[in-house]
C-alpha cells in the first residue's frame, strides 16, 4: 500500500486545443519482477479541487508489466451549500498508456458519476469501460469535476492493480445494419436511450424489450461519452427490431446524439465551443456513418444547453422525454430555423422527437420518430431523417398523414416541397388518429393561422385549410392536449416535419 496527495496549488493548465486540463504528478507501483499470479498492490491518492477547477484533471498511474487489471474506486465528499448554489459532482473515466490526446486511441471508459468503482482487464470491464490489455506504460485516470462546491471538492482514489496472465479476449459482435421491414413504409423509433452502460439503469434486454411494447421498429444506443454498449446489443435485434449503435456526446456546453455511426465508433468529448473542436468531431461523426444531432438544446441543466451552432447537424431534437417548458423553446427556435432556411434559400434542419429513457418510470418510445424509408436499415432510415420526412408522435397509438395538394393534382407530404406558382390555391390536410380531444395548429412561416376544435373523444379526425405558397412558404401541423387554463399552448400529442410550398427560388 502506498499513499500520495495530491493538492492543484500553483498547478499550470494544460490547454491543448481542448477544454483546460490539469495534469498531477505521477502514482508508481513496484516492477512486475517476481509477482506471483494474483497479487495485488494498491495506491491510494488524496487530494482537493478548488472552484474553477479546470474541466478535466487526470492522475498518471505508472502501470508496469505483467498486470491482469486494473481496478479503481473514488469517493469524494459532498458539503451542505447556500440555496442555488451547485454542490459537488465529480465524473470519472481512464486512458490506457495510448495517452489522452484529444480524438486519441487511449480512451478505456468513462462512467461519469454513475459508478464509484470500475475495473478493466482483456476479457472483461465494468460497464462503461472498455476490455483489453493493461499495457504496460502511463496510464492516465481522468476526473472531471463536473460542479465544485464553495468549500472545494475533497476526493480520494484508490488504485488497485492484480498481477498475472491476461484473459482471453472476447471478439465483438454487433447487431446487423438490416431487420426485415416492410418495403417503404412509416417506421417507429426512439434514437436516444441509455442503458447501464453509463447511467441508465437498464440492461439491452430490458430497453429492446420496452422497445418492442412501444411498437418501435428501430432504436439507437446513446450511452453518455462512451461506445463500451456496442457489442452488447446483437442478441437482441431481430428481424422486427433494427438497432443501430451511438454515443450521447457529452460536452461542457450541449449533448449531441452521435446516431447509426459504424461499431466501435468513439467520438471525444473533452472540449467546449470556445475551443473550435466540435466541427472536427462532427465530421468524424459523418465519416463514421452517423448522424449529428444536437439533444435537448433548451435544457436548463448544467452543460446541457447547445452552443456549437447547427452548422454540422443533420437533424435536432426539438422533443426530449415528458414534453416541459424548456421543449417549448426548442420548439419555438427551431421554427426560427426553418424561417431563415425559406429567407436564404438553404438546407431546412428536420426535427426528431426521443425518449431519453434512462429507468423507471422512463417511458422508452414517449415520444418517438416515426420515419417513411424505403426499408428498415441504418441507410434507408437515417436518409428519411436527414430528409425530414417524418412526425413526432406521443407513443404508438398516435397515427399522422399530413399533405398538401394542388390545383392540378400536384401533392407533396412530409419533409417535400410542393412546387407550384406563387398564387396557386393550395389544400393542406391533417388525418390523425389516437389524439382523443386533442387541437390541430397549422403553424407556418407567419405563426399559427389556423387552430381546429377538439377533436373526437374517439380520437380520430381531419382538418383541411386552403392557402397559397405567397401566404405561408410552409406548413406543419402540431396537435396539442387540451390545456386547463390561460393562453399557453398543451402538451404536445405530435408534431411533423413542415411542407414547404412554392418553387424554390434558384
Amino acid at each position: 500500500m502506498c499513499e500520495d496527495t495530491h493538492g492543484i496549488g500553483r498547478r499550470a493548465l494544460f490547454v491543448t486545443g481542448a477544454a483546460a486540463a490539469l495534469t498531477l504528478g505521477p502514482v508508481s507501483f513496484a516492477a512486475a519482477d517476481g509477482q506471483d499470479q494474483g497479487t495485488q498492490e494498491t495506491a491510494t491518492v488524496r487530494g482537493t479541487l478548488p472552484p474553477g477547477s479546470p474541466d478535466f484533471v487526470y492522475v498518471p498511474v505508472e502501470v508496469p508489466t505483467g498486470v491482469r487489471e486494473i481496478k479503481v474506486s473514488y469517493t469524494y465528499d459532498r458539503p451542505s451549500v447556500p440555496a442555488g448554489t451547485t454542490g459537488n459532482a465529480l465524473d470519472i473515466g481512464i486512458f490506457d498508456q495510448h495517452g489522452t490526446e484529444l480524438g486519441g486511441k487511449g480512451f478505456r471508459g468513462w462512467s461519469g458519476g454513475a459508478r464509484t468503482e470500475f475495473f478493466v482487464r482483456a476479457d472483461d470491464a465494468t460497464p462503461g469501460y472498455i476490455p483489453g490489455p493493461v499495457g504496460a506504460g502511463t496510464w492516465h485516470i481522468a476526473l472531471g469535476p463536473y460542479t465544485v462546491a464553495p468549500q472545494g471538492l475533497s476526493y480520494e482514489l484508490t488504485i488497485t492493480l492484480t498481477y498475472g496472465e491476461p484473459g482471453t479476449p472476447v471478439r465483438p459482435v454487433y447487431p446487423p445494419s438490416r431487420a426485415k421491414g416492410r418495403g417503404r413504409d412509416w417506421y417507429r423509433g426512439d434514437c436516444h436511450l441509455h442503458s447501464w452502460y453509463s447511467d441508465g439503469r437498464r440492461t439491452p434486454a430490458e430497453i429492446a424489450a420496452l422497445a418492442r411494447a412501444a411498437g418501435l421498429d428501430f432504436i439507437n444506443s446513446s450511452d453518455h461519452n462512451t461506445h463500451s454498449s456496442h457489442p452488447h446489443w446483437a442478441d437482441q435485434a431481430g428481424d422486427d427490431l433494427l438497432i443501430m449503435l451511438g454515443e450521447e456526446v457529452t460536452t461542457r456546453n450541449g449533448h449531441v446524439v452521435a446516431l447509426g455511426t459504424e461499431p466501435g465508433t468513439f467520438v471525444d468529448w473533452r472540449y467546449r465551443a470556445r475551443d473550435n473542436r466540435f466541427g472536427h468531431f462532427a465530421h468524424q461523426i459523418h465519416k463514421a456513418g452517423g448522424l449529428v444531432v444536437p439533444a435537448h438544446p433548451h435544457a436548463t441543466c448544467v452543460g446541457c444547453a447547445w452552443k456549437f451552432g447547427f452548422g454540422e447537424a443533420d437533424a435536432v431534437e426539438v422533443w426530449n422525454g415528458p414534453y416541459t417548458p424548456d421543449d417549448e423553446v426548442a420548439l419555438s427556435a427551431w421554427d426560427a430555423t426553418l424561417v431563415a432556411s425559406v429567407r436564404d434559400n438553404r438546407q431546412w434542419l428536420p426535427g426528431m422527437g426521443n425518449s431519453d429513457a434512462h429507468r423507471d418510470p422512463d417511458a422508452v418510445g414517449s415520444p418517438q420518430t416515426v420515419v417513411l424509408a424505403d426499408d428498415l436499415s441504418r441507410e434507408a432510415i437515417q436518409e428519411g431523417l436527414r430528409a425530414g420526412r417524418s412526425y413526432i408522435a406521443e407513443s404508438k397509438n398516435v397515427t399522422l398523414a399530413f399533405t398538401a395538394t394542388g390545383g392540378r393534382g400536384e401533392r407533396a407530404g412530409i419533409g417535400e416541397r410542393l412546387a407550384v406558382a406563387p398564387d396557386t390555391p393550395v389544400t393542406v390536410r391533417l388525418e390523425a388518429s389516437g389524439v382523443p380531444r386533442c387541437t390541430v395548429r397549422f403553424v407556418t412561416d407567419q405563426g399559427v393561422l389556423l387552430t381546429s376544435d377538439p377533436l373526437p373523444v374517439a380520437g380520430s379526425g381531419t382538418v383541411e385549410w386552403q392557402t397559397t405558397p405567397s401566404y405561408a412558404a410552409y406548413v406543419r401541423a402540431e396537435i396539442r392536449h387540451e390545456t386547463a387554463a390561460g393562453p399557453v399552448p398543451g402538451a404536445l400529442a405530435a408534431l411533423t416535419n413542415p411542407i414547404f410550398l412554392g418553387r424554390a427560388e434558384r
